[in-house]
């Protein structure tokens, strides 16, 4: 095959795997994949078992029909496998092609089809942008999850203190009192363990009102805070990128223009 004709079919492959509607087929077969989880769950007749078989037969080799176009799309066959994306949609179609239904990898065989429904993730990019702001922002998140570690720490130490004489379920020791203010975090059903605990200590209403006011208001919206300005960041980074491939100018070097713009003028005027 010559090198025209083999650009020539992986212009028409690029072509195919860019294409809406290809991409609105996948994303279909991908719901009906984990429609066809949720259909296992259920006791079915022999029949229907046996369709859900074929079919998830067929949506595994139509997956693998779909990698093979993205991977003959690609100009550079290296820098596919350098995409975390494509690493992970080529892994699981992958193992999905091993018959280990009757082996006792089986479990895994069921996880690994669970887990093309993650698949999705790789189709839509806001979806990406969404994971990969999540991943940003884990750094800043971890001093605010162990700040939080810390108050939960403190507290579930007072209570188990105070209230493990009053219901030693809830507050018997440190780690049963931190489960019971994850409890009271969530309000669930809060109140009945305050009410229970105020019987003996009437103020105790100020421990469960300064847990809650540092928990379930100000640190979670630090974290909501933190997530919505990394995935603004993410955003910005995605229209820069998108604004450099097709040769428009950033804002910076729009600036860098004018201030350029701006001296000549000066000097201009001075001469």
């Amino acid at each position: 095959m010559s090198v025209a004709t083999t650009e020539q079919w992986q212009a028409r492959f690029d072509r195919l795997r860019s294409n809406k509607a290809f991409e609105l087929l996948v994303i279909s077969i991908i719901i009906i994949s984990a429609l066809l989880i949720g259909v296992k769950t259920y006791p079915l007749p022999s029949v229907a078992v046996r369709v859900v078989v074929l079919l998830d037969w067929a949506i595994t080799f139509f997956f693998l029909a779909e990698i093979t176009v993205r991977f003959l799309g690609e100009p550079n066959k290296k820098r596919f496998f350098l995409n975390g994306w494509n690493v992970f949609d080529t892994l699981i179609v992958v193992v999905s092609l091993i018959p280990i239904q009757d082996s006792d990898l089986a479990l895994i065989g069921r996880l690994v089809r669970i887990f093309r429904v993650l698949r999705m993730v790789s189709i839509i990019p806001e979806l990406r942008i969404l994971l990969n702001s999540l991943l940003a922002a884990m750094p800043q998140l971890g001093y605010v999850l162990l700040m939080m570690f810390i108050i939960f720490y403190i507290y579930a130490a007072i209570g188990s203190t105070f209230f493990a004489t009053i219901n030693p379920e809830l507050w018997g020791d440190i780690a049963i009192s931190m489960l019971t203010l994850f409890r009271v975090m969530t309000f669930e059903d809060w109140t009945d363990v305050m009410y229970e605990t105020m019987v003996v200590h009437p103020f105790s209403w100020v421990f469960y009102l300064s847990f809650i006011f540092l928990s379930a208001f100000a640190f979670l919206n630090m974290i909501i805070g933190i997530v919505v300005n990394v995935l603004e960041e993410e955003h910005q980074q995605q229209a820069k990128e998108k604004a450099r491939a097709a040769g428009e100018p950033t804002l910076i070097e729009l600036r860098e223009e004018i201030r350029a713009l701006g001296r000549l003028i000066e000097a201009r005027e001075k001469a």
